[in-house]
């Protein structure tokens, strides 16, 4: 008797926004930004870059770069990731470079150190710091994505505001606004005018390019937004890239198997926007979906270089991702966000046969009721695969909107030496 579910591959078909020439909407981005006007030449402007996975980010800085030569200033990058990279200067570096940002494709120089200037406290006693390299800057250029945060609500989440007020805060910066989010209820716009205001009359942020990508993560909108306004318009944006997010197609599944996470993918690994655990690691908000009942890691991305930072909230994973995993990456990661769970491990298989079988044990019915679906990770949800309980639903559209096409046979499961085939 066959004990696994049978599976088959989806389509999505997500609406295409990608601009058709990002290095060109950059330029123009930059041209048409009334901020490009208070750079003169030979001043120094810091460009503060994140430790995301965004789609062209390596022609988006360099053209940065380029534009920013153009005007005759002095640019360099600084990494603005809090204490991302093992919180050292060093292991920023890396991470910049595990994006295909380094000094010989930018054509600058990346000065990283974890050294801060100290701003001052807000009037609730949080500690205001910038990168030291940033604050000694004539002019500061951030370049970051605008997307739902992985915890925070609220008008104001992932974006140009928490970049300038975590990520160029270093490790000293980060963990202190992470220590203080739930006092504020995870909602950064509650403290955000205050912070962010202290912050530009005591550096001069020229300018963020606000990224938005569309569900293919492709890049769709860049906008070079002033730093004076930085908080009118990024609560203007943020729907925008809600509305453009790529979803999972059912509202309620019994397990979801992970090829991979990391987090050049998403804070926590895997992107709890779209897996429904935003608010709680282990179960869906009773307005929050999908609502998943298990979910199975398989293995890190190469690029999050051991950062296990999510797998918490996972209730499987495969031995190599203990195996691969860096436990002071992942343990300053976890303590710094205040996250903590998310570094537990979960129950642990030697391979995915003996973990899918394990959460096969955990469910009732028969195997033709089983609904699991796998994913590549949660940035890539164009192509899926579906157990056969799923046949009927994705034929009738499933649980969302965007169109769904039926892209092979049912098939059983294909092992070979107990792991999962592509």
């Amino acid at each position: 008797m066959q004990i696994l579910p049978s599976f088959f591959r989806v389509r999505q078909h997500f609406q295409s926004r990608a601009l058709p020439n990002v290095q060109q909407a950059t330029i123009d981005a930059i041209a048409n930004s009334p901020a490009a006007s208070l750079i003169r030449p030979g001043q120094s402007v810091a460009i503060g870059v994140g430790s995301r996975g965004i789609a062209n980010l390596q022609p988006i800085v360099a053209t940065t770069v380029r534009c920013l030569r153009g005007l005759g200033a002095d640019p360099f990058i600084v990494p603005a990731m809090g204490s991302h990279g093992g919180a050292t200067a060093q292991g920023q570096v890396g991470v910049l470079g595990s994006l295909g940002v380094d000094e010989a494709f930018v054509q600058c120089q990346i000065r990283s150190s974890m050294d801060t200037v100290f701003l001052g406290e807000t009037e609730g006693g949080i500690p205001l710091h910038i990168d030291a390299n940033a604050a000694a800057a004539d002019h500061v250029v951030l370049i970051n994505r605008i997307k739902p945060h992985t915890r925070l609500t609220g008008t104001l989440q992932s974006g140009l505001c928490k970049m300038l007020m975590i990520g160029l805060g270093k490790h000293t910066g980060a963990a202190a606004f992470h220590h203080a989010f739930s006092a504020f209820d995870y909602q950064l716009d509650r403290v955000a005018s205050e912070i962010v205001t202290t912050i530009c009359q005591s550096i001069n942020v020229a300018f963020g390019l606000a990224l938005i990508e569309d569900a293919y993560d492709e890049t769709a909108w860049i906008e070079a937004v002033p730093g004076d306004q930085f908080l009118q318009r990024e609560p203007e944006l943020l729907p925008k890239a809600i509305q453009w997010m790529p979803r999972l197609p059912f509202d309620k599944l019994d397990l979801l198997i992970v090829d991979q996470i990391g987090k050049e993918i998403s804070g926590t690994g895997m992107d709890t926007n779209i897996i429904g655990r935003k608010a709680n690691d282990k179960v869906a908000m009773p307005d929050e979906f999908p609502k998943i009942r298990e979910i199975y890691v398989r293995s890190l991305t190469r690029s999050t270089a051991g950062n296990a930072a999510g797998i918490g909230i996972a209730e499987y994973t495969h031995q190599r991702v203990v195996d691969a995993m860096d436990r002071d990456k992942t343990r300053v990661n976890c303590l710094v966000s205040g996250h903590v769970t998310a570094g537990a491990i979960p129950v642990t298989f030697e391979t995915d046969e003996a973990a899918l079988l394990a959460a096969r044990s955990q469910f009732g019915g028969t195997t033709d009721q089983i609904r699991w679906v796998r994913i590549t990770d949660t940035l890539h949800l164009s192509e899926i695969q579906c157990s056969e309980a799923l046949w009927d639903e994705i034929q009738s559209g499933g649980d969302r909107n965007d169109p769904c096409e039926v892209i092979s046979e049912i098939q059983p499961l294909k092992f070979s030496d107990g792991e999962l085939s592509p």
